[in-house]
């Protein structure tokens, strides 16, 4: 009789899921598969695109960083930039594999952390937040708190900020709020993640760049048995 594979041999597909984009990207794998999200893309129309984008790769076990709130492995509200539908859906079904689910921000998180006390901001549509704690990993939810002049911090660090006020403005704008943050949380290091963070023309005091890639780390660790992290 043939024994199922262990979890060190099992592929794994991590889904990425972006206001602009769905990412893709399977156990060795070299370059992710991208999918036009958008504010129309809603569960059913992702996982009808994502398995015509597969096309029938084979895999064990999903991923998934999904862009708002998510508690237990549930989601918890929809997603500010993409369309409706997403609560409730049942993942596991529609791919008919093992899934787990954390916020999209805490999954890149989860690749880029390299020990202490780390924030993470992701440039991206939105923004994107998690802090890891000496190996503990908490999501958070910084986006749409009030910042100045009646909007939020996403207001100024999402792409709607960088449209608004340009790269130079939007740059000072993100130099401000990492030393602020930095400050506030306690951070030892703060890491910049998300496509945005590539318009920077030189990181804030204190930060680093990521790189998108690592959400696909984040996403294979979630199954790894000896991962570091707890969440």
């Amino acid at each position: 009789m043939n024994q199922p594979p262990s979890p060190h041999k099992k592929k794994i597909l991590v889904v990425d899921v972006g206001g602009t984009h769905v990412k893709l990207r399977i156990t060795g794998m070299k370059d992710p598969i991208k999918i036009v999200s958008g504010p129309t893309m809603t569960p059913k129309t992702m996982m009808s695109k994502v398995k015509a984008a597969l096309q029938g790769l084979p895999y064990d076990l999903v991923s998934i960083g999904y862009p708002a709130p998510v508690v237990h492995g549930r989601p918890l509200r929809e997603p500010f930039n993409l369309g409706r539908g997403w609560v409730g859906f049942d993942f596991r079904k529609a791919f008919g594999k093992p899934v787990k689910i954390i916020n999209d921000a805490a999954m890149q998180a989860l690749g880029d952390y390299k020990g202490g006390r780390m924030l993470f901001l992701g440039l991206g549509t939105g923004l994107g937040s998690a802090m890891i704690v000496d190996g503990v990993l908490q999501p958070m939810e910084l986006a749409h708190l009030p910042y100045k002049k009646g909007k939020t911090y996403e207001d100024y660090l999402g792409i709607r900020g960088l449209k608004r006020l340009g790269k130079k403005r939007w740059e000072r704008q993100v130099h401000k709020v990492v030393a602020e943050l930095k400050n506030a949380l306690e951070a030892e290091y703060v890491v910049l993640g998300g496509g945005n963070a590539q318009n920077l023309k030189h990181p804030p005091e204190g930060a680093i760049l990521g790189t998108n890639a690592n959400a696909f780390v984040g996403g294979f660790r979630m199954w790894s048995t000896d991962s570091a992290v707890k969440f």
